[in-house]
């Protein structure tokens, strides 16, 4: 059964588009510890791009890896998640699980290969992201102080390296239900060789 790979029904838009609205201004009333309206505003821009959009690059990561291999795979908000997001927020975190990619398939059962490609490409997403930032902070550093549009380009690479770095991580732990638990039980080496990778970022996080 063929699957359109960038198909998405108009229950899983409205899910999307709440999930990341909910991630974007909870993680912006955290970066501004609080403050003043005028500096919320300014920093729902840095989260949307630091983590509202690393989370929706993961989730279509997975999704589209998923249709590839012909399954049925859309994206369902988890109310439960999203209140405990929101009540989180209120203590200094934000306890992250607002939905999640369903996969499903009435013709066979997913493999445990497919299920662990499928499992992967969501921290791959969240690696490349993390380069991505780091080789433009690393371009701009330079020049960063000559401009205050460059300082606040330096702080969205700066946040988008260490929530990317992070992510990847903490989704490729071997406790099911995370994506690693899935990788470790189809290929252990892979798994190794990604949290590994996700390691050496944690481990050269900056400010």
């Amino acid at each position: 059964v063929y699957v359109d790979m960038v198909s998405f029904s108009k229950v899983e838009i409205k899910d999307l588009s709440i999930a990341i609205v909910v991630i974007t201004l909870l993680f912006a009333y955290l970066f501004s510890a609080g403050g003043s309206v005028g500096g919320l505003i300014i920093l729902i821009p840095l989260s949307f791009i630091t983590v509202g959009i690393s989370f929706i690059l993961h989730e279509l990561a997975h999704k589209f890896t998923a249709q590839k291999y012909g399954f049925f795979a859309e994206f369902r908000k988890w109310n439960m998640g999203l209140v405990i997001a929101v009540i989180s927020s209120l203590f200094g975190f934000v306890f992250l699980a607002p939905g999640a990619v369903y996969i499903t398939s009435y013709m066979r059962e997913i493999t445990d290969k497919e299920n662990g490609i499928i499992s992967l490409a969501g921290p791959v997403v969240n690696i490349i992201l993390a380069g991505i930032f780091y080789v433009i902070s690393v371009a701009i550093n330079p020049i960063a102080q000559t401009s205050i549009w460059l300082m606040y380009l330096a702080l969205i690479c700066s946040i988008g390296f260490n929530v990317n770095s992070f992510l990847a991580f903490f989704n490729l732990l071997p406790i099911p239900p995370f994506d690693g638990s899935k990788v470790f039980k189809w290929n252990k080496i892979i798994w190794i060789i990604a949290i590994g990778v996700s390691v050496i970022l944690m481990l050269n996080r900056f400010i």
